[in-house]
């Protein structure tokens, strides 16, 4: 049975009611308040304090402050007077027993009408957030559609120019021709005619023999001239690699150009989603142009997929590997950038001055991946061989000196 705090205090204004009931050394998380129009309980084990109050009050303006070893109940009153006395005087122990559960009861329905209300406001503030998501996806989608729609009539327009220039530049050349055609048989037409008066005028004074022999030479001279014969040569002009001649690798270079021009030929749209696609978005190269701008401005999640994707299309080109190799690296997908950078460096081979700066790149963004990783060793190896094909360079070979210093001990910065 709790035990009855009489040893408390009460004072008051015309509109408010101070109540302070001491704690007994208790501590304040072990205090329940619980507070009605006509009711106030004080609990906090084995103490009871409780009040059945004078006059009702404004529980939604009251307040309670427990600290310093007392707690603190401010009670508004419903009007403005001053009460005679803080509790009511009867000791009816049934109307008290009514008054104790009708606020027990208007106190729960009242955890119970936060508690929706809490749960209605989290459902207003989910429901909020997640139309805001909807409407900025569908701002980006709307935005990106935008984008493709500008690239497909700024391309057909071009396309359409390129037609009627081609279009106008035929009949112009068909014009041309048929006024050349038309001047060479005026031109025909006179000299038949000129030869043709001159024969006349010579018949008088030539006998029946002599007009024979003016017929045969005018049928002579109506003969086109023989054709020249002859050979004709066709002369191409070689391809001059950089390599001196001692140091020579022209069958490594043939062998990279023609890798290179079977990669371009190699594409790969059989597959159901790529189908789908619109023509430009199904050619590698303007997705490869497409993830170099997103790479550029900083958007390296969709310079990944445009480069995804051209690789789905096509898994042939070196370019593609390496360009998304550069954006694990702004991601810190390490592992994926080193994969990336050692599949771009399986297709560069063999390995010529054509396609020296590309595997010098691969070599940088994998050494750089695996120092991320604490890689050291990997990591040399990779810009020792970069620093190979570029020894000129003073930022491989600042670089690689760190590499060297990170490993044996020597890097000031990381001491």
């Amino acid at each position: 049975m709790p035990l009855l705090v009489t040893d408390y205090s009460w004072t008051q204004t015309d509109s408010t009611v101070f109540i302070s009931v001491p704690l007994k050394g208790r501590k304040v998380e072990k205090v329940d308040i619980m507070s009605t129009e006509e009711y106030l309980k004080v609990h906090y084990p084995p103490y009871l304090f409780e009040a059945f109050l004078f006059e009702p009050v404004d529980d939604d303006r009251s307040t309670a402050k427990v600290g310093n070893g007392v707690a603190v109940i401010s009670l508004s009153k419903r009007t403005n007077k001053v009460w005679e006395h803080l509790m009511i005087t009867t000791n009816d122990k049934e109307k008290k027993k009514e008054i104790r559960e009708r606020a027990l009861l208007t106190y729960q329905e009242k955890l119970s009408s936060e508690s929706r209300s809490k749960v209605e406001k989290q459902h207003a503030e989910k429901k909020y957030a997640l139309e805001i998501m909807m409407k900025l996806e569908k701002e980006e989608r709307d935005s990106i559609q935008k984008i493709k729609d500008n690239e497909r009539e700024k391309t057909t327009a071009e396309l359409a120019a390129w037609q009627l220039r081609q279009k106008q530049k035929a009949e112009e050349e068909a014009q041309l021709r048929l006024q050349s055609q038309r001047d060479n048989q005026n031109k025909r037409a006179m000299t038949e005619k000129k030869w043709t008066e001159g024969s006349v005028g010579g018949t008088v004074e030539l006998d029946q023999r002599g007009n024979s022999e003016g017929k045969s030479k005018r049928k002579q001279a109506n003969l086109p001239a023989p054709r020249l014969t002859g050979n004709i040569q066709v002369m191409f002009t070689p391809r001059v690699f950089p390599t001196a001649l001692r140091e020579s690798r022209v069958p490594e270079e043939e062998d990279w150009l023609k890798k290179q021009a079977e990669a371009r030929r190699a594409v790969n749209a059989d597959d159901k989603e790529l189908k789908d696609l619109k023509e430009e978005e199904r050619n590698p190269d303007w997705l490869k142009d497409k993830g170099d701008k997103y790479f550029a401005t900083g958007d390296y999640l969709s310079a990944v997929n445009a480069y995804s994707l051209a690789i789905r299309l096509n898994r042939k080109i070196p370019a593609l590997y390496s360009n998304r190799a550069a954006c694990h690296l702004k991601l810190k997908n390490l592992h994926k950038a080193i994969e990336d950078s050692s599949q771009a460096l399986d297709l560069l081979t063999p390995p010529v001055v054509a396609n020296a700066a590309a595997r010098a790149r691969a070599h940088v963004r994998r050494g750089s991946a695996f120092c991320q990783l604490q890689l050291y060793a990997e990591g040399l190896q990779d810009y020792q061989a970069a620093l190979k094909i570029s020894p000129h360079n003073k930022v491989l070979q600042a670089d690689t000196q760190r590499i060297k210093d990170i490993i044996q001990g020597t890097d000031h910065e990381t001491q």
